[in-house]
């Protein structure tokens, strides 16, 4: 079904609309790798968000190219460059060790695990099943990832400190959510609505807990303590939340 149609101006709309709102939040980690490049070490940050990326999008292309969603495919096919460039920057300023970890587990994930479900999806499900099977897993995978910026959130409470969650993350997220809810609804689609339930539900948690915390101890000794003893948690937690919760948005 090739959903881009005049027939349906409010389909359309959502679709584009989340396309652009998921784009802001895949961006998300623009500065942690910009700070990568410039130190050109990795540092303590970590690859497996993006492998877990790369996987989620690669993913929804499939589901994407099955039911001939134009809308699902753009994000998620320029989500895959955009992770891979992400991993291509890692792996090249990484450490040995973490070079050769991110190393397997891309080979492991993105080709072993994308690979072995596309051999059966392609040679034991029918045809006619193979959409909806995909959609479970995409729809299932994406609700599992939204577990992680919750870390974040007890990082915040933990703190009392809003440094370690951007509320420009936050707010795209929840527009993103809102905007491919509203798709997924119109299209009769709950693989893709479901999931956004959950973003939904995140990233109001993640403005309220930011409006609770975005004044407090602003100038006190335990913000700034907290600033010297986790000064490359900070950046590390800002790039791993944008990255988790765009691995949920790209739907």
């Amino acid at each position: 079904m090739l959903v881009i149609t005049i027939v349906n101006p409010a389909l359309t709309f959502s679709g584009l609309l989340g396309n652009l709102l998921s784009a802001m939040v895949v961006l998300a980690p623009v500065p942690t790798f910009y700070r990568i490049c410039k130190k050109k070490s990795t540092e303590s940050f970590h690859s497996v968000p993006y492998v877990v990326g790369l996987f989620s999008a690669t993913m929804w292309v499939y589901y994407g190219i099955l039911t001939a969603d134009v809308l699902l495919l753009t994000i998620n096919i320029a989500v895959c460059f955009i992770e891979v460039i992400y991993l291509f920057i890692f792996l090249l300023y990484a450490p040995a060790k973490s070079r050769t970890f991110t190393t397997k587990l891309i080979v492991m994930i993105n080709l072993g695990v994308f690979g072995c479900l596309l051999l059966v999806s392609n040679l034991f499900i029918k045809e006619s099943r193979r959409a909806q099977i995909t959609g479970g897993i995409c729809a299932s995978f994406a609700v599992s990832v939204f577990v992680a910026p919750l870390s974040i959130i007890r990082l915040v409470i933990r703190t009392k400190s809003v440094e370690y969650m951007p509320f420009s993350l936050s707010f795209f997220l929840t527009l993103s959510a809102i905007a491919w809810f509203s798709y997924g609804m119109l299209l009769g689609d709950l693989f893709v609505a479901v999931p956004n339930v959950f973003g939904f539900l995140l990233g109001i948690t993640q403005i309220i807990i930011y409006l609770i915390y975005m004044n407090h101890n602003k100038d006190g000794s335990k913000a700034k303590m907290g600033s010297q003893e986790l000064p490359e948690k900070k950046s590390s937690a800002q790039g791993e939340a944008g990255e988790c919760a765009q691995v949920a948005e790209e739907v």
